[in-house]
């Protein structure tokens, strides 16, 4: 009797300490993706235009502390302009109206993982480009765009999240501003 005891215990002993990693792997308040996190370092440009841009981001979502990270409209749209402002794709960024094109981003769906060591995000935004006078479609494209965190860049589980959607959209950043500077303005 005594055994079994102990065996029960041991079991719940060992159950309670397996849900305190997990909690610990996943638990934490969500902090919601930054600018400065999806802002590429370099951007690979092959033009660089001398017009001037507005940038319009739409289909992002806040953070909820006790939900999964997100990428919010005015965090991506930061990210946008700071990356057109580092890599010089445009000569600069207008806010709201005289901008000679209007760039929108319209994030379509963001793939996230619940749980795991390794969180792989995918992301797919359309980009439009137009002309501002005339509205004009200049290019139009739909980007796919996905980033892995393990447990070497983030223990916890929120933070791990965190920075593979932050990675994620710094890809999708990075193809669109090349696909842009490519273009023949």
């Amino acid at each position: 009797m005594k055994l079994m005891i102990k065996t029960i215990f041991s079991n719940k002993s060992l159950s309670a300490a397996a849900l305190v990693f997990a909690v610990s792997m996943l638990g934490g308040c969500a902090a919601p993706s930054t600018s400065k996190g999806m802002t590429p370092d370099s951007i690979k440009t092959t033009n660089k235009h001398a017009k001037s841009v507005s940038v319009n981001v739409a289909g992002g979502k806040e953070t909820d502390k006790i939900g999964k990270s997100q990428i919010a409209d005015t965090a991506f749209s930061q990210a946008l302009v700071d990356s057109i402002n580092n890599s010089k794709t445009f000569s600069s960024v207008i806010q709201g109206k005289g901008a000679d094109y209007l760039l929108t981003v319209s994030i379509f769906n963001i793939d996230q993982p619940s749980f795991g060591f390794s969180f792989t995000v995918k992301m797919e935004a359309g980009w439009s480009l137009q002309r501002a006078d005339t509205g004009a479609v200049v290019w139009q494209e739909s980007i796919k765009s996905e980033h892995t965190a393990t447990t070497s860049d983030a223990f916890a589980g929120v933070e791990r999240l965190r920075l593979a959607n932050e990675g994620a959209a710094k890809n999708n950043i990075s193809q669109g501003l090349s696909k842009i500077s490519a273009l023949k303005l």
